[in-house]
């Protein structure tokens, strides 16, 4: 609702099945031409200030202008686009430029007291994002393809897949979101997005350097990529709430998604969402410790969706497999001069000097560390069991099985509700690594089960499915 006549302190609001009592504090903030959006599944009121309502209206007005160009772009261009992207990001001159802004982003985080694990622009996620552009320019254009004709007497149907629209994206704070982000113009699509306010100078100066110039010299139109320019956490309410989106992707922290999603929900946009993860490692009876060695080492080298969470262990074993997850994560550990923290359930704690005892509804929990490697254990009598621990209270992501036995692993691939399942390390799952095509998301496997489309949300999977008639019998009737 558009904001003339301010609303009162005390008046009440009804938000979905909610009654809400404006308090005092929300409505002096309340400015003529502000806006005030109701999240109808949770019952929360938001307020989004008139400045960020215009700036995220223009931008996707803009980015909807360039989708109706992209059309009629060539796939060459587009794949200049990322050629020049590429080239521009490798050019030294250009780099430092970037960096130099980079360094004042970092500066700031680091006094606000936040993470700048993945806000650094440094030599490696440089060459990642160089990677993924030429990874992009590679693939086969892709912007308007046939999929299959079907015949009839008199006529066929042609199945084209198609452009989707204008994706809406809101990132966590970090540079490399370009690489991601832009993917989505190798299927004709165009993009607006909200980067973290921690990268937010760096992403002006990404824009400018690198993104924006590549456009011009491709000939692309120069609305198919745009930076919501705001650092106001309104801009990601108010761009999710326009319904213009053909589909919204949000990637961050799990509340902040889901309230995302619920707001893009609620316009009728489609919704690909990754707030939460968390890996599962079923360790069995008949698990090789020097394969498990490895494998726990390298799912903990760091915190991202993928890293291993819970440990179900092999109660027949524990005493050694424990021996040996701890040892991997210890190493893990030592790069960063830090120690694990394990969090048992029941007799694990048994297995561990030093650890923290927890209820088994706390396997549910998702640790977020910076540097000390922190994990569930909890023993099991078998590989049931263990389904039934992942089924029940994981987030039915990734699950790995370290088992010599092809009977547990196809109990597994069977039984356990997660679209990403696999033998060794769990930080596989991601689209770069495994498919070779920068991911925009993890897209809703949330409960498991993925309808039609691979979990991995990545720029040419953005598509819809067009359908073409050639009628040869002018007589043709029903």
């Amino acid at each position: 609702m558009n904001i003339q006549n301010p609303l009162q302190a005390g008046d009440k609001v009804l938000v979905g099945r909610s009654l809400i009592t404006i308090d005092t504090d929300f409505a002096d903030s309340l400015q003529p031409g502000d806006e005030v959006l109701g999240i109808a599944s949770t019952g929360q009121i938001k307020l989004i200030p008139h400045n960020v309502s215009v700036a995220a209206t223009e931008a996707v007005s803009a980015a909807l202008s360039a989708f109706s160009q992209m059309g009629l772009v060539s796939n060459g261009s587009i794949t200049d686009f990322f050629d020049q992207a590429a080239t521009l990001l490798a050019d030294d001159s250009v780099f430092e430029q970037i960096t130099v802004v980079n360094r004042g982003d970092v500066e700031q985080a680091i006094a606000k007291g936040r993470s700048t694990t993945r806000l650094v622009m440094d030599q490696k996620m440089r060459q990642e994002m160089i990677v993924a552009l030429q990874m992009w320019r590679d693939l086969p254009g892709a912007h308007m393809k046939a999929m299959r004709t079907i015949e009839h007497q008199g006529w066929a149907l042609e199945e084209w897949e198609a452009p989707l629209g204008v994706i809406g994206f809101v990132f966590e704070g970090r540079p490399n979101v370009f690489a991601d982000a832009t993917g989505v113009l190798r299927g004709g699509n165009s993009v607006v997005f909200r980067i973290g306010s921690d990268a937010l100078l760096t992403a002006r100066a990404i824009m400018s350097l690198v993104v924006s110039p590549a456009l011009v010299s491709s000939g692309l139109p120069v609305g198919a990529v745009v930076l919501l320019d705001s650092p106001e956490h309104a801009a990601g309410w108010a761009l999710f709430a326009d319904d213009r989106l053909a589909l919204a992707v949000a990637r961050g922290s799990g509340e902040a998604v889901a309230q995302l999603g619920a707001i893009a929900q609620q316009a009728g946009t489609p919704v690909s969402l990754h707030g939460a993860g968390g890996a599962w490692m079923l360790v069995t009876e008949s698990a090789d410790v020097v394969r498990l060695y490895e494998v726990v080492r390298h799912s903990l080298d760091r915190k991202v969706c993928n890293t291993a969470n819970v440990f179900c262990v092999a109660r027949s074993r524990a005493k050694e497999l424990c021996d040996v997850i701890n040892a991997a994560a210890i190493n893990a550990s030592q790069d960063r001069g830090t120690e694990p923290i394990v969090h048992v359930v029941g007799d694990a704690r048994d297995f561990f000097s030093a650890c923290l005892e927890e209820d088994i509804e706390a396997l549910a929990k998702e640790w977020e560390w910076e540097n000390s490697p922190e994990f569930h254990v909890v023993l099991v009598d078998d590989v049931a069991e263990a389904i039934d621990l992942f089924n029940r209270y994981s987030p039915q992501f990734i699950v790995s099985v370290i088992s010599e036995s092809s009977h547990d692993h196809e109990q597994v691939w069977n039984s356990a509700a997660a679209p990403f399942v696999g033998d060794g390390f769990t930080r596989w799952v991601d689209g770069q690594f495994a498919l070779l095509r920068p991911e925009l998301g993890l897209s809703n496997w949330q409960n498991g089960r993925l309808f039609a489309r691979s979990g991995v949300l990545s720029g040419n999977s953005a598509f819809t499915v067009r359908m073409k008639v050639r009628q040869s019998d002018a007589d043709l009737h029903r």
